[in-house]
């Protein structure tokens, strides 16, 4: 198979009339809706057919903007189908972003989930010469025959056709597709400047998807909990696209903040995630640990030192026996709240960072890490479960070339690199060269077993004035092990020495000062910066930090709908408290 319609059928082929199988489920009214692969494949064909019974054309782009919902992937799979090629975007971007990705797309059509969404579009319709109608997923009272309902729109379509002509006829579309017409075009979020639209073939993302499931074992018994955005390349890859074709059922988390509830409901056995949410987890951990007894606060201590002395290759009689005894009292608790059943989580979008991946190992957790950009389709490198060695993303993808610049950058080549940028040949030309190797941005090395270890993004490389280089994503790991510590950002750029803003664990810290309210917050945090970062150069040391009133969001603008902080945005909107810190103090 070489294209994304050929493994969608292939699929649905495989578990058709299988009532009991869940491909898709959702949450709708307090109760979950499920849909089976024969109602999945209904629901696109009538889609498919019923964008080009509305105008559309292979080639064409059309625009999702949409929170993750079963019909997202409908709207998605019937668009690839068509030859279409989907432009999906983050809900949260306002209506002169959306313009701004719509109109250098040249967006024929855009699937909205919402009335609000589709104020959005109906605000800068005037401004998109090339957008000819809008498909509404819920229900929408407008008089606006530009506007259609998703519901309607399949309807129209078996007015015409019965539902077997239709498979057929999804049939032919999905043969008239190759590996090499363009799949989807997905903007970068960006964190500096206009996003860019990365083309990616089915070719590319094929290519991924294969070589991803021949490293990781996913099978049609597995059960995903899906929260992060479909519209990113992470997700779109391995919750959405992997998940799917390896046979798996998902089951859609309406946010991060339902994560919790939804594992416990579903009880997974894979997801994906970024290291935000395990931040998250393991704060709620130690949290609960506080409010528990002295008693139980002794018996959790004792377990995670016991555990990991375990990890860390002490397998005596006594302590194995302790480790089960452990186990028992504590970690399989924890895993419990998790729904008891999970095989791996696997992270990425950013670095994880080694103590927080060893805290979830020596629970019983085990975290598959993984590496890659938009514009490689995205995975590049990742674990196997076998063989996850912290502090790395694991061996390059078995179809992915990997090698270091004399710079220290990463270099990639291989069959899941994007085509290049939609409509910019300048900034495909800066970063991919005649020969196919990708400039991915990121600073890095290769260890001895051919792990690849990512050490900074090259521009996000602070100088201080002395010219040392300091990579602030790795120090800013190690101070987000305190428990007082969310969010942190070093700050140290063609400065004297390094210092931070720091945002502040809100329950920890209302929990602290319940129990003290004369606490010195600034010197707990103080405390635990200086723990913690005792083993660092002297230059990479954060001198003096600031407590940050809010914390970064996506609504603040200091945080890119995928989690990263935008280190440009804050240093404007913080830039006289980052002035104050090196001032001079007598």
């Amino acid at each position: 198979m070489s294209t994304i319609p050929q493994m969608f059928l292939s699929t649905c082929r495989r578990f058709a009339g299988v009532s009991n199988k869940v491909a898709y489920a959702q949450r709708k009214g307090g109760e979950w809706v499920y849909h089976t692969h024969d109602q999945l494949l209904d629901s696109v064909a009538g889609v498919a057919l019923g964008l080009l019974r509305m105008g559309l054309v292979p080639g064409d782009r059309i625009g999702i903007v949409s929170e993750n919902r079963t019909e997202w992937a409908i709207c998605n799979y019937a668009a690839t189908c068509a030859g279409l090629v989907d432009v999906p975007v983050f809900p949260t971007l306002t209506a002169p972003q959306l313009q701004y990705i719509f109109e250098d797309s040249g967006a024929a059509a855009v699937v909205v989930s919402n009335a609000f969404q589709l104020k959005k579009i109906l605000e800068i319709w005037p401004e998109l010469p090339s957008l000819q109608f809008v498909v509404t997923i819920e229900a929408i009272d407008i008089e606006d025959r530009r506007v259609v309902h998703l519901d309607n729109l399949i309807e129209i379509e078996r007015t015409h056709t019965s539902l077997e002509q239709q498979h057929d006829k999804l049939e032919q579309m999905a043969e008239r597709v190759h590996a090499a017409d363009v799949l989807t075009i997905i903007y970068t979020s960006g964190t500096t400047g206009e996003p860019k639209g990365v083309m990616l073939t089915h070719g590319n993302l094929v290519a991924n998807i294969e070589a991803g499931l021949k490293r990781i074992s996913v099978t049609d018994t597995d059960v995903f909990v899906s929260y992060l955005p479909l519209c990113h390349s992470y997700e779109r890859m391995s919750g959405y696209y992997l998940a799917f074709f390896a046979g798996a059922s998902v089951y859609i988390a309406e946010s991060i903040d339902s994560v919790a509830e939804r594992m416990r409901e579903v009880r997974p056995t894979i997801m994906t995630s970024v290291p935000r949410l395990f931040e998250r987890i393991r704060a709620r951990i130690l949290g609960s640990v506080e409010r528990d007894s002295p008693r139980k606060q002794r018996i959790f201590h004792w377990a995670m030192a016991v555990g990991d002395e375990f990890d860390r290759g002490h397998t005596s009689p006594l302590v194995r026996l302790q480790r089960s005894l452990a186990d028992r009292l504590v970690f399989s608790k924890i895993r419990e709240r998790m729904g008891g059943r999970l095989r791996f989580f696997v992270s990425g979008g950013a670095a994880l960072g080694a103590e927080l991946g060893r805290f979830f190992r020596i629970v019983g957790i085990r975290i598959v890490e993984g590496y890659g950009l938009t514009e490689t389709s995205p995975v590049i490198a990742v674990h196997s479960l076998n063989d996850i060695v912290l502090g790395t993303v694991g061996p390059p993808l078995d179809n992915v070339m990997v090698r270091i610049a004399d710079d220290g950058e990463i270099l990639v080549r291989g069959p899941s690199i994007m085509k290049g940028y939609w409509k910019n040949d300048v900034a495909t030309k800066e970063v991919l060269t005649p020969d196919g190797w990708l400039h991915t941005g990121d600073i890095g090395e290769i260890d001895s077993n051919g792990h690849l270890r990512i050490t900074d993004r090259k521009k996000h490389l602070l100088v201080s004035s002395g010219g040392k280089n300091i990579a602030p994503q790795p120090i800013e790991q190690l101070l987000l092990q305190s428990p007082l510590i969310d969010q942190i950002m070093l700050v140290g750029d063609a400065r004297e020495y390094c210092t931070a803003l720091v945002v502040p664990q809100a329950e920890v810290v209302k929990e602290l000062l319940a129990k003290d309210p004369s606490a010195d917050l600034h010197k707990l945090i103080e405390a635990d910066i200086n723990v913690l970062q005792r083993d660092l150069a002297k230059y990479e040391r954060v001198r003096r930090f600031a407590i940050l009133p809010e914390p970064f969001t996506i609504d603040n603008g200091m945080l890119t709908p995928t989690l990263k902080v935008k280190r440009k945005a804050v240093l404007a909107a913080y830039s006289d408290i980052i002035d104050g810190l090196y001032e001079r103090h007598v």
